[in-house]
């Protein structure tokens, strides 16, 4: 049994582990253990792992719901699904259109759950609120085009906080308020955040902190390192760059409880 099963959750809180990348586990006071973007493989050449061994042995976490933010294999890793699967066979499925294609393409189904933005999902004692992490038409007045595959974000409500999970946003996303305003309506507590300090992909360390502000965050994280070498980067100078937002900085692989 993992220990995460054992973290004892109080009234008004949510537990958190952070499995590195924007692998996380969420468990609330009544048991409800959801993991988001499970990401294992145990295929770890050197030279593109962090880690030489990945932070979990899928059959030994309690697994009732999964929540994916896109198609892409860091974030829709079949698998990790079909371990979980198979030692955890009631699992759910939350996710966009192709990562629950790709899904039941690989003959799993377990009443999974397509979403898009705009949509509400209870799974359990917790509620998914859906947004876009990209948006379809891409931002063509900042030079983004449209992204390959359905990019989604969540506000997970969980023992009464609120935790919003960015997926991969566009890099430029702290400046449109269509996109922040949906987000900032669901009022969300603690921010678990995609960016890195150089690829242009996602918001650069200024525009993470300017989407924790946008939003109204009492407490910010950084996701998507410690994974992979070329990705990493080192989260201190992240949270250097907030202001008016605290942040929270996981251990790799590591458990917190968080409250309002």
């Amino acid at each position: 049994m993992h220990p995460f099963e054992d973290l004892v959750v109080p009234e008004g809180s949510v537990g958190i582990h952070w499995f590195g990348q924007s692998t996380l586990g969420l468990k609330d006071p009544q048991g409800t253990i959801v993991q988001v973007d499970p990401y294992y493989p145990r295929e770890r050449p050197s030279d593109r792992f962090v880690h030489a061994r990945p932070p979990l042995n899928e059959e030994s976490l309690r697994t009732d719901y999964v929540i994916l933010t896109h198609d892409h294999g860091d974030h829709t890793c079949i698998e990790s699904i079909e371990r979980i699967v198979g030692t955890y066979p009631n699992v759910r499925f939350v996710g966009p259109e192709e990562s629950i294609k790709h899904i039941r393409a690989s003959n799993i189904d377990n009443d999974s759950v397509t979403v898009t933005a705009g949509d509400t999902t209870e799974f359990g004692t917790m509620t998914a609120h859906t947004i876009y992490a990209k948006p379809p038409a891409g931002l063509p007045d900042d030079g983004i085009d449209p992204p390959d595959v359905n990019h989604l974000g969540y506000v997970v409500e969980a023992g009464g906080v609120r935790i919003y999970i960015s997926g991969d946003p566009v890099n430029t996303f702290g400046n449109h308020e269509e996109l922040l305003a949906p987000i900032r309506a669901l009022k969300p507590d603690i921010g678990f955040l995609t960016n890195h300090p150089k690829e242009g992909e996602f918001p650069f360390f200024d525009g993470s902190a300017k989407i924790a502000s946008a939003l109204g965050l009492k407490t910010a994280s950084p996701t998507h390192y410690s994974c992979f070498v070329s990705r990493d980067y080192d989260p201190q100078e992240w949270a250097a760059g907030l202001q008016g937002v605290e942040p929270l900085i996981i251990p790799y692989n590591q458990s917190v409880v968080y409250s309002n």
